[in-house]
């Protein structure tokens, strides 16, 4: 993780949130953790977290195991904001296409808001 001297970010949530349950109380906080790093201005990299050009530029996910589940979070860093996308339970080896276009729409509908 590599760190930068930019004050915390705060995180903007795009209809959906982090709750036990589903979440374990453990990956709950593991994410926390990780959204926190973020904020902060450091680098996530894999094995925590890995980035998502299939959704937009500046755009990642947080990866978190939670025992047999396997979380993802994906995120935009934005110059004022960590812009929370979509949260979602990964079945599948690959991201479902219907996630990484739900993450888009969500995306798209909030920087039309900020252009009006």
């Amino acid at each position: 993780m590599e760190k930068t001297n930019r004050p915390r970010k705060p995180l903007a949530w795009l209809k959906c949130e982090i709750q036990s349950p589903p979440f374990s109380a453990e990956a709950r906080i593991e994410a926390g953790e990780y959204l926190h790093v973020v904020q902060e201005g450091e680098k996530l990299e894999m094995p925590h977290s890995r980035p998502m050009p299939s959704v937009g530029s500046r755009c990642h996910e947080i990866r978190i195991t939670d025992d047999d589940k396997k979380w993802r979070i994906i995120y935009r860093i934005d110059d004022d904001f960590i812009i929370i996308a979509n949260i979602f339970m990964k079945k599948t080896q690959q991201t479902p296409k219907a996630e990484i276009e739900l993450s888009k729409q969500r995306l798209k509908a909030y920087d039309k808001l900020l252009e009006e």
